[in-house]
């Protein structure tokens, strides 16, 4: 059952989700060479903690982390280790919080020092494919116009868009109906109302669709070895119109990036 939020509850969600994108923003001053996901994960709780939220993935069905970091053919779901992070590698950074009862959960993909052309390219075409799919959440549509949006512009890149994860509906549990694909046919899937709230998440990779799970039981990696990338925003639908609940604004004021690309989704100004 698809738990329709109202007004008051969708400003809490913005809330928690900025939790998010602070701790984030705050993630990418120390992503560099030689830092390791583990130190990562504990600079994340504490953040979080320290901001009167509650980490959101720690002890969710048995996660023994705060923060997921995903590092290169790592697609989700990848638990911190002390391995140092090296020059030309990308770390997905999967994060949630709880704030007044309700998650936040985004994610963003960190370039750590000298990253590949190509690799780059990957991630910046996830990216755009993340806001592809929001601008489908709009009222009269349906769960699958979202992911047509997102499998169309990802594979006319000739990337593999990963078919057995998915992004889904948020509230006061993590995982919410309705399940969000990144692929599928216009048209079909549940109808979009107002008041939904849903985390929307492309997980693309540069070579083949197919995954395979690690031996920790949770990583779970591309099947030919080859890198993905990860992005995803809260999104409300507000007016008829997806809102974005969270931000990359902390993440880019960190790295000297300069961006509009959530303009367009934003009827609340964000309050720095």
């Amino acid at each position: 059952m698809i738990i329709i939020k109202t007004r008051e509850e969708i400003e809490l969600m913005r809330e928690a989700a900025l939790l998010v994108s602070k701790t984030l923003g705050m993630l990418a001053r120390e992503i560099k060479p030689g830092v390791t996901t583990l130190q990562l994960d504990k600079l994340a709780e504490q953040y979080i903690r320290d901001n009167g939220g509650v980490p959101g993935f720690l002890g969710l069905y048995g996660c023994p982390a705060t923060l997921l970091t995903s590092v290169n053919e790592q697609i989700v779901h990848g638990l911190p280790t002390d391995r140092p992070l090296e020059d030309g590698d990308v770390v997905s950074c999967d994060l949630g919080a709880i704030v007044h009862e309700y998650y936040g959960d985004h994610c963003y993909t960190f370039e750590v020092g000298d990253v590949a052309p190509e690799t780059k390219k990957l991630l910046q075409v996830t990216k755009e494919s993340l806001y592809v799919g929001i601008n489908e959440f709009r009222l009269g549509n349906r769960v699958e116009d979202v992911g047509h949006a997102i499998q169309k512009y990802a594979e006319s890149h000739d990337y593999g868009v990963v078919r057995e994860l998915v992004g889904h509906g948020i509230g006061k549990k993590m995982h919410e109906a309705p399940e969000m694909p990144n692929y599928g046919k216009k048209g079909r899937g549940k109808k979009f109302v107002e008041g939904m709230v849903v985390a929307i998440e492309p997980m693309v990779n540069m070579g083949t669709k197919n995954i395979k799970q690690l031996k920790d039981g949770w990583t779970i990696a591309t099947r030919d070895g080859k890198p993905s990338a990860h992005f995803e925003h809260d999104v409300a639908l507000v007016d008829g119109k997806p809102e974005i609940l969270s931000t990359f604004y902390y993440i880019y004021k960190e790295l000297g990036i300069v961006s509009n690309e959530e303009d367009a989704f934003r009827q609340v100004p964000l309050v720095l």
